[in-house]
């Protein structure tokens, strides 16, 4: 960093998912190399603090906004001046209307203007024009063992649901070129699994000259993270974007986790086609069954969704038998949010919040259920385990915590391995010796040759 002994301190604040935590550190990187700003971790300290807002969801919303007024009015109310710009999603969602209903907010920057952040900065705190500094070849500023790497951006599938595509635009790829530059710069910065996300990561490249895959993609990435006998995983597959190279790819290549997270939502022909999805029980539980035959020892990701409108008792049921079925390892559970602007929106026989609470309830307590259970199968296996970090173990001491091949960074637990003496990003073999719902414990053992 470059900053000038008058640099203005800035605090980014991130909610919503990792591909706003990717947006997030692009914008850091930007203010990193300016001599105008420098960065910081509290609100308190902070000059001016950024708020990088989702609003893929009413709660997500909600909780953009409430985060933003509550920033505002704890520096009011503290008499510290301190301006609060929202980045983010609601600005790109909502445009003008949000700027008139929140008149306390300094500034809005909606996502397809994040990266001239330091001018708005600049603007914002009165500072004029700013020295930009030298922009980085790589905008990043990731300092740990893993790290999201945003392969596209975009959605072209209007899901009847789904806000995504207003507020991100249509499906664009990023250049492959463009990609690996990227990942060698986190690798030779100490990140050693590298996560590939995007909204609809299995068509990477159908919009690129010479219509590149998602597999060579992998395969790529999975040379770079070869060198330091890292990982690179992939999120967000729908199920079309499951070719038969992409699967063999997955089996094939040691650097790639066997992992799939695939957001089905449904299991009802009849509801996914309200949704403007495909599919259907019998169509995604013979896809399971493939994954499962062909990549032996894969991990299985899905998201189920209730309460879509005019969701019946035997369509409810339809996907409860698929998911009991099916023995995801992990499910995320969400009930159907009416989303202004989307299709479904308008649809007749919304369910009522009493009978989505219900049926989210019932549906958690059954993918908790197998969850838990492949949890718990893990025990007495030995896994290879890429340490996170340290943390408070809450008894006032300290351990050391990582995660297997079958563990999602910030979605499927950790393993906690004890006050035991290892560094962030190291790799060890580690024996399971117990589990408590999502989380594994265990102990390093020693490689024989």
């Amino acid at each position: 960093m470059n900053q000038t002994a008058s640099a203005k301190r800035v605090c980014f604040v991130t909610l919503g998912c990792a591909k706003n935590e990717v947006d997030t550190d692009r914008m850091r990187s930007l203010v990193d190399a300016s001599r105008s700003f420098e960065c910081v971790e509290s609100p308190e300290d902070a000059d001016v603090v950024v708020v990088n807002t989702c609003a893929f969801l009413t709660s997500a919303v909600a909780e953009g906004v409430e985060t933003t007024l509550d920033l505002v009015n704890e520096r009011v109310e503290g008499g510290v001046a301190c301006p609060v710009v929202m980045c983010g999603c609601i600005p790109s969602r909502y445009g003008s209307e949000v700027v008139e209903e929140m008149p306390e907010v300094a500034a809005f920057v909606p996502v397809d203007e994040e990266d001239g952040i330091v001018g708005v900065l600049g603007r914002v705190l009165g500072l004029g024009a700013c020295d930009a500094g030298v922009r980085p070849p790589v905008g990043r500023t990731v300092e740990s063992a893993c790290a999201y790497i945003k392969i596209s951006d975009g959605c072209d599938r209007y899901c009847s649901f789904c806000a995504i595509p207003y507020i991100r635009g249509r499906y664009y790829s990023r250049p492959e070129s463009e990609i690996l530059d990227e990942a060698r710069f986190l690798v030779e910065g100490g990140v050693r699994e590298l996560v590939l996300i995007g909204q609809d990561t299995g068509v990477w490249g159908s919009d690129l000259p010479g219509r590149p895959t998602l597999a060579g993609l992998l395969r790529a990435v999975a040379d770079v993270v070869s060198s330091v006998d890292g990982w690179v995983r992939v999120l967000y597959l729908q199920p079309e974007g499951l070719t038969q190279e992409l699967v063999d790819t997955i089996r094939e290549v040691p650097q790639i986790v066997p992992y799939i997270d695939i957001p089905l939502q449904h299991a009802s022909a009849s509801v996914l086609k309200r949704m403007n999805r495909t599919g259907s029980r019998t169509e995604f539980m013979a896809m399971v069954r493939r994954l499962r035959d062909e990549v032996p020892g894969i991990t299985l990701r899905t998201t189920a969704m209730v309460g879509f409108p005019g969701e019946s008792e035997e369509e409810f049921a339809e996907l409860t038998e698929f998911l009991k079925e099916a023995e995801f390892d992990y499910c995320a559970v969400f009930s159907y949010s009416q989303e202004e602007g989307t299709a479904a929106a308008e649809l007749p026989d919304q369910v009522s919040p009493e009978v989505k609470l219900a049926r989210e309830q019932q549906v958690i307590d059954l993918c908790e259920a197998n969850g838990f259970a492949s949890a718990s199968r893990r025990i007495g296996t030995v896994c290879r385990v890429l340490v996170d970090g340290v943390e408070d173990d809450g008894e006032g001491g300290f351990e050391a915590v990582g995660r297997t091949a079958f563990q999602a960074p910030d979605s499927d637990g950790v393993v906690h391995l004890g006050d035991i003496d290892v560094a962030m990003g190291d790799f060890i073999d580690v024996l399971i010796e117990d589990s408590a719902c999502y989380e594994l414990f265990g102990s390093p053992i020693e490689k024989v040759d």
